[in-house]
């Protein structure tokens, strides 16, 4: 009966050994870090393949011409941007990112997304039964917006051996909302190569 009893101890601090082997480490790392673990679609590339794509953006004819035409920045509303790849991919973080170097390039006006307008159009409508007649914001003062801007997220895989390819394609299209012309076409591309040992 001891020796069964001592096993059983034996057995459990084996256990409580042998898990405190397995303790995690945590390093803080600068998020302008690049750090491509499985080599999936990542922070890394959706910051790169937003400013890349705004800056060209930024850089074609609609521009001028809108700004000459109308003596003013255009006025830009980021729509859908769809995830067709074969992972699961945030877009919203894509979006946000696509916001900021629209906003930072100091080229364009910006306006809120749909949920964002509803949003503040709800505390608005709150405003009008609760806040003094001074600090009410009043409905009907909307800026529109000129250009949405929107596009898609496609990949292909590939794998043979010991190599996979993942390819990724990101396509952008800005399109007037007076009359649904697409006046900038972008498109930016990413190949990554996984060796042996990245992927089961």
């Amino acid at each position: 009966m001891l020796n069964k009893m001592m096993q059983i101890v034996m057995v459990g601090l084996l256990m409580v050994g042998l898990s405190a082997c397995k303790s995690t480490t945590v390093s803080r790392v600068d998020t302008d870090t690049v750090q491509d673990l499985s080599g999936n679609w990542n922070d890394t590339d959706s910051r790169l393949v937003s400013s890349r794509m705004v800056a060209d953006l930024m850089t074609q004819s609609w521009l001028g011409k809108y700004q000459v035409a109308n003596g003013k920045n255009p006025v830009v509303i980021v729509g859908e941007v769809r995830n067709l790849s074969h992972e699961h991919i945030n877009t919203r973080t894509f979006i946000s990112d696509l916001e900021m170097a629209l906003i930072n390039s100091g080229e364009v006006e910006f306006v809120a997304s749909s949920q964002e307008r509803q949003d503040i159009r709800d505390e608005r409508a709150d405003q009008m039964d609760n806040a003094t007649l001074a600090t009410q914001n009043l409905a009907g003062k909307e800026l529109g917006a000129d250009y949405m801007l929107k596009g898609q997220i496609n990949s292909i895989f590939d794998a043979a051996k010991d190599t996979q390819v993942k390819y990724y394609q990101v396509d952008l299209t800005l399109i007037s909302l007076a009359d649904n012309r697409k006046v900038w076409i972008g498109q930016k591309k990413i190949k990554k190569v996984l060796e042996s040992g990245m992927f089961r």
